[in-house]
């Protein structure tokens, strides 16, 4: 690509359209294909599945795969990082309980940057990660009212198995619950540069803020009900479904679409199949929760909504995406209140935002790092006037 290449005539229909297409710089982590999905650093997602989150943040700011040796020591460096600086049980014990979860973990980020920050764009975003799993086993049991008698944080353990060893709930299935996790992170950590959360975290990061504020910023841009919230959305239209029978979903999913509602969990703007990080999250429930109630009924959404949505010649893409069937995966294993899904996508993002600062910052430009966002905008409905 020669800096004279024409990559994009902009025309006033460009304009008030949230950068829609409009390209704005390069991403190094990943790319999204119509027919494939989203690819981590040129490999297709459907090849990573199996992969511990600990291998993916290393292929994501390494841009290969790790070795054995070197899988070994991205945990061991990850649980050198893993120390919270300062006391999060009672920050989160001053916030409103009525605040949504998007909101606690947002200050957590902001408050550990405040504790500590290092001012290395590498080191930060490295530290951030490691200390995630224990900021949202934390987050939850106050927020539960569960904040006493708290597990000490095995930094021996897995990330995953970090934040299940925190959490400590009684009657549920640790290894199936590691499990969904597991995968749910490794399918949400990245999905190119443009989306609003990643762009927002790197625009911040552009004006040299802290790592620690730039995530903030991406998890209060992630929190909205159009990008990461779509998740929790998601369970709560299909705990409204509440049945199974193809005959009553079908009717449900018309009567929304009669009333001009959305049908959450299908569609995408770059997609033009199903998600594969769908396809594979309902393999995922076919093998561990094929008669879970929930389950049964995205399944029986998997078959219905697109057929119906595709009646809408105006509908490019009505398949199932990433969301329709994470909630059903996560309620299964005892996660059951929606309202923290999206902090789940939160912390698989910071993985993916966190990479890409690091290469905005320190990579780009021979190293100079990306200049200030500063995109233009033409004045509108106004001419000059004076006082009189």
């Amino acid at each position: 690509m020669s800096d004279e290449e024409v990559l994009l005539e902009v025309t006033n229909g460009h304009l008030n359209t949230g950068l829609r297409g409009v390209p704005v710089g390069t991403c190094r982590t990943s790319f999204v294909t119509p027919t494939e999905g989203v690819h981590y650093c040129g490999y297709p997602i459907n090849e990573l599945t199996n992969f511990s989150p600990e291998d993916i943040v290393y292929l994501l700011f390494n841009k290969e795969l790790p070795n054995p040796q070197q899988s070994v020591e991205i945990r061991e460096d990850l649980a050198k990082r893993a120390k919270i600086p300062g006391d999060l049980v009672a920050v989160f014990r001053t916030l409103p309980k009525y605040g949504h979860p998007m909101d606690w973990l947002s200050v957590a980020i902001h408050t550990i940057g405040m504790w500590e920050t290092t001012g290395d764009w590498k080191e930060d975003a490295m530290n951030l990660i490691a200390r995630m799993p224990r900021i949202m086993g934390l987050m939850h049991r106050v927020r539960e009212g569960r904040d006493e008698d708290i597990p000490a944080d095995d930094t021996s353990l897995s990330m995953v198995q970090r934040f299940v060893s925190t959490l400590d709930l009684d009657e549920i299935d640790n290894d199936k619950m590691e499990r969904v996790i597991a995968t749910y992170l490794v399918l949400h950590m990245d999905h190119g540069g443009g989306n609003l959360s990643t762009f927002t975290g790197k625009a911040i990061a552009s004006s040299k803020a802290t790592v620690y504020s730039a995530m903030a910023g991406a998890m209060n841009a992630l929190s909205g009900p159009l990008h990461g919230r779509a998740n929790q959305s998601c369970l709560e239209f299909v705990l409204k479904i509440g049945t199974s029978d193809p005959v009553e979903v079908e009717r449900f999913v018309r009567g929304e679409l009669a009333e001009k509602r959305p049908i959450f969990g299908f569609g995408h703007a770059v997609l033009r199949s199903e998600d594969p990080r769908a396809t594979t999250q309902f393999a995922l429930g076919e093998e561990i929760c094929p008669n879970d109630e929930n389950f049964k009924i995205i399944r029986t959404l998997r078959e219905v909504a697109p057929r119906v949505l595709a009646e809408n010649p105006k509908i490019r893409n009505p398949n199932a995406n990433v969301d329709i069937a994470s909630g059903a995966l996560l309620h299964h294993v005892g996660l059951e209140d929606p309202t923290y899904y999206t902090t789940f996508f939160g912390w698989a993002r910071v993985m993916g935002i966190g990479a890409q600062i690091v290469d905005e910052r320190t990579v780009f430009r021979n190293g100079k790092g990306t200049p200030l966002y500063r995109p233009k905008y033409y004045a509108e409905q106004q001419t000059l006037r004076h006082v009189e």
